[in-house]
């Protein structure tokens, strides 16, 4: 499970990913997704993650 989730973070700074901090929920969910998805980045999965949304506090 370990070098899954390695592998991944692996494909996700071959993407360049990690080049800035992420400002945007979108890009920290596409580098889960892609640290996620594991070795499957490379067999021609590119997982994105477009918009999200964060969940606000109650009131």
């Amino acid at each position: 499970m370990l070098s899954w989730v390695a592998i991944g973070l692996l494909a996700a700074g071959q993407r360049h990913h990690f080049a800035h901090l992420p400002k945007k929920c979108s890009d920290w969910a596409t580098i889960a997704v892609t640290a996620a998805a594991g070795p499957t980045n490379y067999i021609g999965l590119n997982p994105r993650v477009t918009e999200c949304q964060v969940p606000q506090p109650s009131q």
